[in-house]
């Protein structure tokens, strides 16, 4: 298995178990939670980054640019839309569309291999069989569409920072200029009641959110991608639904249904088929600016 493959799967079967952790969070102000996951992850990145001994770096403009552009859609802009495609039709239509980013991937980060395209196919089959077609509207969709520009982003926006700044302060940077950000957005749509003492249940889910999801996935994921280069770091992405169907079972929320075993196979399958290509270096790839991260 190729060099980083392992941080990658892992990183995404973590992003998976947002699923179980939703439903503890659930009633909790939307957007001043994630402010809040993101402050505390930002916390925990920069204690890191300083107990490494990593001095901080004057960023370029290009680079100050970037990191913006990452925090603003990668992380903002995904959350966002990610809420409001559910709100409008439900998580099954944005489950869907997400699942299709190992192709968008694999076609925007130059001449992908035919092995690399094959296997996106096959994972986005994956996924979708998976996560399940369901019903949407226009609105979901719209709002989907937005999120897959975020999750791409999450990724494009990162390759060029991470030969200099490294996995630990990319994570640390985006994280911490995401949460005024976030709290901008909670502000507008939630008001003064953005922000609450939160109960035991809920504290315990931010925690694992912030701990877990945010600072190992962030680190994993970035620390992965410059080894494999984008293209095949977005099989990864399929993980996702995997992830989710193995914490439901494991929760005993639900159990896996055949449909969702046919599609963890397949997703598995397709990145087995991308892992065999010919790598194109992620540090080749000209990227300019162009988001989605949960």
């Amino acid at each position: 298995m190729k060099k980083g493959a392992l941080g990658a799967a892992s990183a995404m079967l973590i992003v998976g178990t947002l699923a179980g952790v939703s439903g503890v969070i659930k009633d909790y102000p939307l957007y001043g939670g994630q402010a809040v996951r993101y402050l505390a992850a930002a916390v925990i990145l920069l204690i890191v980054t300083r107990a490494m001994g990593l001095r901080a770096i004057r960023l370029t403009p290009r680079e100050s640019l970037l990191l913006g552009a990452l925090s603003l859609l990668g992380l903002v802009v995904f959350n966002v839309c990610v809420v409001e495609a559910t709100r409008a039709s439900g998580p099954a239509l944005v489950g869907t569309v997400l699942g299709t980013v190992p192709l968008v991937l694999a076609l925007v980060t130059g001449r992908p291999s035919g092995r690399v395209v094959i296997g996106a196919t096959v994972v986005v089959a994956g996924a979708t069989l998976a996560t399940g077609l369901g019903s949407g509207n226009l609105p979901g969709l719209l709002w989907s569409l937005g999120a897959l520009v975020g999750e791409v982003s999450f990724s494009l926006l990162a390759i060029p920072l991470l030969p200099r700044l490294g996995a630990i302060r990319v994570s640390a940077y985006s994280v911490a200029l995401a949460v005024p950000m976030l709290a901008a957005v909670g502000l507008v749509a939630e008001g003064t009641s953005m922000l609450r003492v939160p109960t035991l249940a809920e504290a315990l889910g931010f925690a694992y959110l912030a701990v877990v999801v945010t600072t190992i996935a962030f680190f994993l994921w970035y620390t992965s991608l410059p080894k494999l280069g984008a293209g095949v770091a977005g099989l990864f992405a399929g993980m996702i639904p995997v992830g989710a169907i193995a914490t439901g079972a494991l929760l005993g929320v639900a159990a896996p249904t055949v449909p969702d075993l046919a599609g963890a196979g397949l997703v598995v399958a397709g990145i087995v088929v991308g892992l065999t290509a010919k790598r194109t270096p992620a540090t080749t790839l000209v990227i300019s600016p162009a988001t989605g991260r949960s």
